[in-house]
Order: structure tokens, then sequence, then C-alpha cells
């Protein structure tokens, strides 16, 4: 996928989480395992599945507009994670590639 950062779509999701994190905020105590679960729960399901493999970056994303996370660590956490999905998509490459050789049909 594209650059997904780009989409409406997906800046218009992350603004929705930050807004239903907001408003879910005053539920009642005991609806905070249920209700306000489901409800934040589904929220950010729509930008991540929008994001596709990206996913974490996106809960980073949002968990920094909630303040939860301060820009240095919203940073370091990314570039670990970007660094990491990097090398797991040279392996799937890679992978891909043995497991090709080893194929009859090569």
């Amino acid at each position: 996928m594209g650059n997904y950062k780009e989409l409406i779509v997906w800046q218009k999701s992350v603004d929705l989480v930050t807004e239903i994190y907001a408003s879910t905020q005053g539920f009642p105590k005991e609806e905070v395992y249920s209700l306000t679960s489901q409800i934040r729960r589904s929220a950010i399901s729509i930008p991540s599945n929008i994001a596709e493999g990206a996913e974490l970056e996106t809960q980073l994303l949002i968990s920094k507009n909630l303040n939860y996370l301060n820009l240095e660590e919203f940073e370091n956490l990314n570039k670990k994670s970007t660094e990491i999905s990097k090398n797991d998509q040279r392996n799937n490459i890679k992978t891909a590639k043995f497991t090709s050789s080893l194929s009859p049909n090569s």
C-alpha cells in the first residue's frame, strides 16, 4: 500500500479515535471493560486496518495525540518499530526467494 498517511479517510479516522477516547472518558466505571473498551477498540481498528501492516505506528500516533506518549517517546518507539518492520520485510523476501528455489517447478 502507498502512503496511507496521505489518505483523508485515515487522517479523519485518527481524529475520530481521539474524539472517541475523549468522549468515553466520562463513561461509568462499570463500563470500562465492556462498552468503553468495545467502542474504543472498534474505533482504533479503523485507522489500523487502513494502514495495513503499520498498525503499531498508527496506535503510537494515537497515543501521542492523547498525550499518553510525549513526542520523544513517540519518535523513539516509532523509529524502533519501523526498523523492525523493514528487517521483517527483508527477511520475508529472502524466505520467499529461498522457498521458491526449493520448489520442484523452479
